[in-house]
This record gives C-alpha cells, structure tokens and sequence, in this order.
C-alpha cells in the first residue's frame, strides 16, 4: 500500500481545483487523468465539493482525489463517504486532524511557521502543505523550515506557477505542488476542456 506522500510525489502537481457546478468534474476530470495529472485536490470552497467528489471517484477511479480547505470534522467525514483519498487543510486544526484519524482518512495540514510545524510534529504528522507558499516567504522560508525539521516533507501550495514549479521541486523534502494555473475557474466555467488539458499536459512534462 503505498502512502499518501508516495502517492504525492509520483505526480508532483496537484491541481486545486474550485468548481461550482458539480457535473463539471467528468469533462475536467478525464481532461487532467489522459494528459499526465491523474489528481485532483477539488476543494471545500464551493457547495458543489462533495458531489464533484462522489462522481469524480465514480468516473476516475484510479484517480488521487484530495478534498481541500477542510475545515473540520463535518467535512472531513463529508468527504470520506464521497470517496476522497485524503484532506487538505489550509492550516493546523488538532481537532480536525484527531477526526480524520477517528474516521481512518490521511490528512496534510498547511503550515507556514515553526510552531505549526512542531505542533504537527507533536500529533505524528510529517507530511504538510506550506501555504500560502509564495506569501510565506517562497522557497526561502520554506529551506528555514526543512533546515530544523529533517522529519517532515512539504506540499507548497499557494502562489505556485509553472515560472517556479521546479524551482520548488529541486527543493529536497518537497514532494509535490499544488497548482491552480491548469484549473483556472473561468476555463471550468466555460468548459474550455481541450485548454485544461494542454495546460495539463504542460505541466506534466515541465515537472518530468
């Protein structure tokens, strides 16, 4: 069984996606898995999250489906039964994290300071997201972070371009980053598949 950071850093970007119609997952789905980014981080900021969840695993059942902006313990379970894989959260919630292991699914926490990071540490936890990562103070201040903490391994997301994909990448301990740049909303929106999927593909061979 291979881990949730396992599972990361094989495809080194995930795309976080905001939908607001749910149905939209299907198209946009099929466009990300047939052009080299076979996973989704579809987050909580929508109303049509869990749905897009459910008929995304029903449609791509091969596919990394992450929930993201969990926020608690609500969500969390909300997206277990919708068949996600794991959970994302902005920042470090003890009581959202002691949920997700009541209800046996994997969650990356974001962080971005040194007691967040410890805290993490503390409830067992090595695999977090550094966000907002560019408005954290970018690679700098994520090498301050890995320098003390030779235990944990990061997911920047937040400000991640394809101008600095790689350069986060080349960082050690960074297994994967979140992305928006191939799911913007408009293109969802307007149902601009065939984009989605040359952006998709870009980005693919960018992180090879």
């Amino acid at each position: 069984m291979t881990t949730i950071a396992q599972q990361l850093a094989a495809i080194k970007v995930i795309p976080v996606i905001a939908i607001d119609r749910a149905e939209d997952i299907i198209p946009l789905g099929k466009a990300l898995a047939e052009n080299g980014l076979p996973a989704a981080e579809i987050t909580f900021r929508s109303d049509a999250a869990v749905e897009a969840i459910r008929l995304l695993r029903e449609a791509q059942p091969e596919m990394l489906i992450g929930a993201g902006t969990v926020l608690n313990r609500e969500q969390a379970q909300a997206a277990k039964d919708a068949g996600a894989t794991f959970v994302v959260s902005p920042g470090f919630n003890p009581n959202t994290v002691n949920a997700c292991r009541e209800i046996g699914i994997d969650i990356v926490p974001g962080v971005n300071n040194p007691s967040a990071v410890e805290a993490a540490i503390e409830m067992g936890l090595t695999t977090l997201k550094f966000f907002p990562a560019e408005a954290s103070g970018g690679i700098n201040m994520l090498k301050s972070l890995l320098g003390p903490y030779t235990q944990i391994q990061f997911m920047p997301t937040g400000g991640i371009s394809p101008k600095n994909v790689n350069d986060y990448l080349a960082v050690d301990r960074v297994l994967a980053c979140g992305g928006t740049w191939m799911v913007d909303k408009a293109m969802i929106n307007e149902g601009r598949w065939d984009e989605i999927g040359r952006l998709a593909r870009e980005a693919a061979d960018l992180v090879k």
